[in-house]
């Protein structure tokens, strides 16, 4: 009999134990996000520098749910990083429900997953409150990058929470391994998106000469 596990009930334990993943902290096995990175144009600046202008316009009128977030954040980017053209394509997953209780309060969010080209996967999540951080996301998007259809080439990620940003890189191989950039956050000092969209171009070339 197939057992049937729950995105919600995945956790870093549970892929450890079945799938024998591992995190690996050599800054070679994950050095796609730092070298090499392709410049970003003038207008891309411009454009991120108004990306950021509305986060914290938003914030301005709580709560920031996930639609907001895809729209207002994500969207541009992916738009910036001409990820709706071709060869990539955009498809939405199915999302998947988080909660805790809260001093008897039951509080919600949600993690969404959009797929570029079966190679690349993003995960956003729904921010009402400070725990749900990109760790609420990782081991749902490393579940999902390990059921990549190419297993022999890497695959790669990203969540965000609308302020924050990941990068995740996956290697199958016979043991799974993966590594994770630095935090990118809106709030830091100078434009911290500018970074966010080169990794994206660059990510995005290494998947499309794959």
């Amino acid at each position: 009999m197939v057992q049937t596990i729950q995105a919600k009930d995945i956790d870093l334990r549970y892929l450890i134990n079945n799938f024998g993943l591992q995190l690996v902290q050599d800054d070679q096995f994950f050095s796609e996000w730092q070298e090499n990175l392709p410049e970003i144009t003038d207008l891309d600046k411009q454009l991120l520098d108004k990306v950021k202008a509305g986060y914290f316009n938003l914030l301005n009128y709580p709560p920031l749910l996930e639609d907001v977030i895809r729209m207002a954040i994500l969207d541009p980017l992916l738009f910036i990083g001409d990820f709706y053209l071709a060869p990539f394509y955009v498809k939405s997953e199915e999302s998947v429900d988080i909660a805790v209780e809260d001093e008897e309060t039951l509080v919600k969010g949600r993690i969404d997953t959009l797929v570029l080209k079966d190679q690349f996967w993003v995960m956003v999540i729904e921010s009402k409150r400070a725990s749900f951080s990109i760790e609420a996301g990782l081991s749902q998007i490393l579940a999902y990058m390990l059921a990549n259809p190419h297993p022999e080439k890497p695959s790669f990620g990203m969540i965000t929470t609308g302020g924050s940003f990941i990068f995740i890189k996956l290697v199958k191989a016979e043991t799974p391994q993966y590594a994770t950039s630095d935090i990118f956050d809106i709030r830091n000092r100078g434009n911290e998106l500018y970074s966010v969209l080169s990794i994206l171009k660059k990510l995005s070339q290494i998947v499309i000469s794959n």
